[in-house]
């Protein structure tokens, strides 16, 4: 994590020296990068006279398929992509053989390693992931040192509207994980969970929820990942779920604990939470990295349909159709049937992306503490 703090640190000194330079080099013509056009097709540009290939890569795209940008005679690299999602897409650019942030957007998505880009393409009318004239929850960040792992990091927290730390009102909890090389701000940065929920709320399609968004990265992401989300397990049973059961209003009792997340998230809570029956009510996977010998490592939970069934109020899988995941959650999903456990599996059109994702938590949070 301090490597991630300075870089974080260091990246928004060099975002403004960067900027400023390439403003003079544009002379008296202004590069607008990203360009949103009203039919939400979007225009990148980049000034790089000197390069011989530019290209970009969004997360709208299969994986590892930039497209090349055309140069005009001032050195210009442009693309007008088609139409986009309404939401934040993620974006990079390759100069040379180089992958860097659009040198000037100042949006910029922070990784455990590396960054990005961010375009905002808005909704019309706005969507439930925008910002509405609601009442609003509140984010709070926890930095905490942790005992198992040996440093010190910081764990995220939604709490509703009309949250008192003071009163006797206490709420379910949803711990949400996000994916591989994110941080405990990509589903609030460009997922928007917590506007998701603001909307959710107010129109009373939702219950009024305390969200928890730890970091899933228990080792540091440029080392080996073996051991990743069996430390994880560790720390978010043992360490940031005490935490939050101490700090904030929570009901503690499984029925009243949910847990989701996207990619690996996704695999973590299928992890975590069918091995903790007993702690967890509902589970949720987005486009999961499923756990390898699944069939044998949950043997048990799936031999035990009928037991398995009365303790999962919601079981929810979800993946694009478009995703190089999709295999493995129809088949994950296939596997279930099967045995007879109940779940919904969730197939659509989309990417490994938030766009998807934010649609999946947009479902599943209202069918989450539907018994209350």
């Amino acid at each position: 994590m301090h490597d991630f703090m300075k870089f974080r640190s260091t990246f928004w000194i060099w975002r403004l020296l960067c900027a400023s330079a390439w403003h003079v080099r544009a002379g008296d013509t202004p590069i607008v990068s990203p360009e949103v056009l009203p039919d939400h097709r979007v225009t990148f540009r980049v000034l790089a006279p000197k390069a011989s290939d530019v290209r970009l890569w969004g997360d709208w795209m299969a994986p590892n398929t930039p497209e090349p940008m055309s140069r005009d005679d001032r050195g210009v690299w442009s693309l007008t992509v088609p139409s986009l999602d309404p939401g934040l897409s993620i974006y990079t650019v390759n100069i040379d053989g180089v992958t860097t942030p659009d040198p000037i957007n100042p949006r910029v998505k922070l990784r455990a390693r590396t960054s990005a880009s961010l375009v905002s393409v808005p909704g019309n009318p706005p969507q439930l992931w925008e910002a509405h004239d609601v009442p609003h929850g509140q984010l709070t960040v926890h930095w905490a040192k942790s005992t198992l792992l040996g440093d010190t990091r910081f764990f995220v927290v939604y709490t509703p509207p009309g949250y008192n730390p003071r009163a006797s009102a206490k709420y379910p909890v949803l711990y949400l994980l996000h994916g591989s090389n994110d941080t405990p701000l990509g589903w609030t940065d460009v997922g928007k969970a917590n506007f998701i929920l603001d909307n959710l709320i107010a129109e009373k399609r939702a219950k009024s929820m305390v969200m928890v968004m730890p970091w899933g990265h228990a080792v540091p992401f440029d080392g080996p990942q073996d051991n990743n989300n069996a430390l994880f397990e560790r720390y978010l049973l043992d360490e940031i779920t005490p935490a939050v059961e101490q700090n904030y209003r929570v009901k503690t009792d499984r029925t009243h604990r949910a847990i989701v997340g996207l990619s690996m998230g996704g695999g973590q809570a299928l992890q975590i939470g069918l091995g903790h029956l007993d702690r967890f009510g509902s589970i949720g996977a987005f486009s999961a990295a499923v756990p390898s010998r699944f069939d044998e490592r949950f043997k048990a939970v799936l031999e035990a349909h009928d037991s398995t069934n009365r303790k999962l109020n919601l079981f929810w899988i979800g993946c694009g159709r478009q995703d190089g995941a999709f295999d493995a959650n129809q088949s994950l999903s296939e596997l279930l049937y099967r045995h007879s456990i109940h779940h919904s599996f969730s197939a659509e059109d989309g990417h490994h992306n938030f766009a998807f994702w934010r649609r999946q938590l947009a479902e599943v949070a209202p069918q989450l503490f539907k018994g209350d």
